[in-house]
């Protein structure tokens, strides 16, 4: 069934606004820093664990329908996100991504897809890869803010960054919590097709000393479609021993994402 495709996908991309809990310092007054400064803080709070292993609750909408699903999330970082989703306690669908693979098959229909991240890149409008995946899961910027040049700007009680440069077809803008550079939301807009995914991190929580998210807050747009998808993290642990089944049953039929 598509939907779950899209469910367990748009979970990734990782995708307007939400208001963090407390996730802003409560000083009256923001530090005005450079634009340098931003990004250097925000690599130094990077993840620095081995693997996630996750369980969440997932709420999916759009204009047809509306449904609830389980997912178990695992990562192991730089080379695996792996999800399995279930309803009622029933299995319905498993992705496996990798940095030069997107695989995916759901129960229902008995339908799958087996390729790289052109597809999704069309169906999003922006361009994907596997750190970009990985990236927005884990709280971090879909881009490496260290190849271009940003301004800078305090914007309710956030530092929002744009590049200096601006791209004819796409716009990028990244808000961060000042507390713990960490990222409160970012969009990206396709203004030719007009798209736009923004990803809002409603706030994190310490496990083991590193800031991830505990909810993840997903819109896409496209042209007057709206997509909206609600993440919220039951557990999470680190640095587990962790496997990824997959295979593909016999008899699916491969589907194209369109």
């Amino acid at each position: 069934m598509k939907h779950y495709f899209k469910i367990a996908i748009l979970i990734l991309f990782a995708i307007t606004s939400c208001k963090s809990k407390k996730n802003v310092t409560d000083m009256d007054i923001i530090e005005n820093i450079s634009a340098k400064k931003i990004i250097s803080n925000h690599y130094d709070n990077n993840f620095n664990q081995k693997t996630v292993n996750a369980n969440l609750n997932a709420k999916y909408s759009d204009s047809k329908m509306s449904t609830s699903i389980n997912i178990k999330l695992r990562i192991e970082l730089d080379k695996t996100i792996w999800m399995s989703a279930t309803k009622l306690g029933f299995p319905v669908a498993k992705v496996k991504i990798t940095p030069d693979r997107v695989s995916y098959y759901e129960k229902l229909k008995g339908t799958y897809y087996d390729g790289d991240f052109s597809m999704l890149s069309k169906w999003l409008g922006t361009e994907l890869d596997y750190e970009k995946v990985q990236n927005i899961l884990l709280g971090q910027a879909v881009l490496n803010l260290r190849k271009e040049k940003y301004d800078s700007k305090i914007d309710n009680r956030l530092y929002q960054l744009s590049p200096k440069k601006e791209n004819v077809l796409f716009g990028m803008l990244f808000f961060m919590n000042p507390d713990n550079f960490k990222l409160n939301r970012q969009e990206m807009t396709n203004a030719e097709k007009q798209q736009l995914l923004s990803v809002s991190y409603a706030n994190y929580k310490n496990i083991k000393g590193e800031q991830f998210p505990e909810n993840i807050n997903i819109k896409a747009t496209d042209h007057q479609n709206l997509t909206t998808i609600n993440l919220e993290y039951r557990s999470v642990e680190f640095n587990e021993e962790l496997t990824f089944p997959f295979e593909i049953p016999n008899g699916y039929k491969e589907i194209s994402l369109k």
